[in-house]
């Protein structure tokens, strides 16, 4: 098949790029593009997929926890509103309505509480803050419901996005304190790769919806330094973005050339320092995603001093022990979104899941931090705590993962934790399966799930590579 994007070739001839990585840039559209809709069934590794079945399962999980939340009702009423032909249900409920506004409510209710896979990880294990999971895993169920595939087929189009996604973030130059939010950016190229898939769609159709789809494309980082409902949206519309994509191409609409490494393309509006050839390594031979499953309910930047504090609740020591406890992050953290004073505002649980403070309080009182801690963080003692933490701005520039907690409790004595690799990275301390087993059903039982539904759904998504279709694991996971 001939590139289907050739104006990326004569863009790399005109720009300042080294070779390699102006031959790469010339080829990145065509390549991925080619990946993404004729790459075999029998070409996806096992572990990707095995790996594709543990995000569906946390993600639904999360997507069930997010119906507790403040508002959640009235999100799937509105998106109910919207009407239109009854392609998909919203996850969690028995409401059908346009696959792009299963996806859209599908994937404000995974983000929710801030508890679904993140980090997108290179082909060579580059990692980049990312939240690939909560935008892909709503698309496929959507568009797998829409369209009658099998489970095969929606692991292999998971598999294949969340590949097209990571690349696309490692790759990008991405920094969280840029103001860009990349989850309403490369989410959006890997959404519409998903629905493409499974839309059956060639590599010419997959290019012209990244064109239609990179016209949609935004968010910025600033809800989450305002602690606003909000920052659960970019992905959300990427997702909504990427359906709508495919089906204005399906009908025959046509995007931009090259949409991706063309002038004005992806590359150039949202990547600070875009290399395609690390987007390129290693295409087909490693498929990437989304490496973390998170153990507790906030912000990756809070795992490690959360960490440090249930390690420390582990050890017997109490939030009621502590006179005085200390947190020791980088500057940039503790400058960041995560080390703001504790003051909650019209969203506790959003400052509770953005906050260093309430989240190592909330760890040492209870030993984690879950949805039902987040629901709670207006409560005034614990409040009282979180207030009370001293963040210390001592540890190297290049620790950005590391914490350490210190607690001098009331008896005088003192007790300290470090942690270097906080809980739930798949290469360093990955949870077991187990483990992610028994947070979904702690979600689905937070969620009002009956233990025999939330058994089943489990048994189903376990099982998803061998099932005809989506639709007995939604109706398990239908509330009651």
């Amino acid at each position: 098949m001939s590139a289907p994007a050739d104006t990326g070739r004569q863009y790399a001839e005109n720009i300042g790029d080294e070779p390699g990585p102006k031959a790469a840039r010339a080829e990145l559209t065509g390549r991925l593009a080619s990946h993404v809709v004729d790459t075999r069934s029998a070409d996806v590794s096992q572990e990707a997929r095995e790996r594709a079945v543990l995000r569906v399962l946390d993600a639904v999980g999360c997507a069930l926890a997010g119906h507790r939340a403040p508002r959640a009702a009235e999100l799937v009423a509105l998106a109910a509103s919207w009407g239109g032909r009854p392609d998909a249900r919203i996850p969690g409920t028995d409401v059908r309505v346009p696959a792009r506004t299963a996806a859209w409510a599908g994937s404000i209710l995974t983000r929710t509480f801030d508890f679904e896979p993140v980090s997108a990880e290179g082909p060579n294990g580059q990692e980049v803050a990312a939240h690939i999971t909560g935008t892909t895993v709503p698309v496929a169920l959507a568009e797998a419901e829409r369209r009658g595939a099998s489970g095969s087929e929606l692991l292999d189009a998971l598999v294949l996005a969340d590949d097209v996604t990571a690349r696309l973030a490692v790759g990008s130059g991405f920094d969280v304190y840029s103001g860009q939010d990349n989850t309403g950016t490369v989410n959006g190229v890997g959404a519409t790769a998903l629905a493409a898939r499974l839309a059956g769609l060639d590599a010419h159709g997959l290019v012209d919806a990244w064109g239609i789809a990179v016209q949609q494309l935004g968010g910025s980082v600033a809800p989450i330094f305002d602690h606003a409902p909000a920052f659960r949206l970019p992905m959300a519309f990427a997702a909504q973005a990427g359906v709508t994509a495919v089906e204005l191409a399906a009908i025959g609409y046509r995007g931009e050339q090259d949409p991706l490494a063309g002038r004005f393309g992806f590359l150039d509006r949202f990547c600070a320092e875009a290399r395609a050839d690390h987007m390129l390594e290693r295409l087909g031979e490693v498929f990437c995603a989304d490496r973390v499953i998170k153990p507790w309910s906030s912000c990756r930047a809070s795992h490690p001093s959360l960490d440090a504090a249930a390690r420390l609740h582990a050890r017997g020591v109490r939030l009621a022990d502590a006179a005085r406890i200390r947190i020791h992050v980088t500057p940039r953290t503790a400058a960041g979104f995560v080390g703001a004073g504790w003051a909650p505002g019209r969203t506790p649980e959003v400052d509770a899941a953005f906050s260093l403070r309430f989240t190592a309080a909330a760890a040492l009182a209870h030993g984690t931090v879950r949805p039902e801690h987040l629901l709670a963080a207006a409560d005034p003692a614990l409040g009282a705590a979180a207030a009370a933490v001293e963040i210390v701005p001592s540890l190297n520039p290049g620790e950005y993962l590391t914490a350490e907690v210190e607690v001098l409790t009331h008896s005088g004595a003192t007790f300290r934790e470090r942690v270097d690799a906080p809980l739930g990275d798949r290469h360093r301390t990955p949870l077991t399966p187990a483990q992610v087993e028994e947070k979904f059903l702690a979600n689905a039982e937070f969620a009002g799930l009956p233990a025999d539904r939330a058994r089943r759904a489990l048994s189903l998504a376990l099982g998803l590579a061998d099932a005809p279709g989506v639709g007995p694991l939604l109706d398990a996971i239908t509330l009651p």
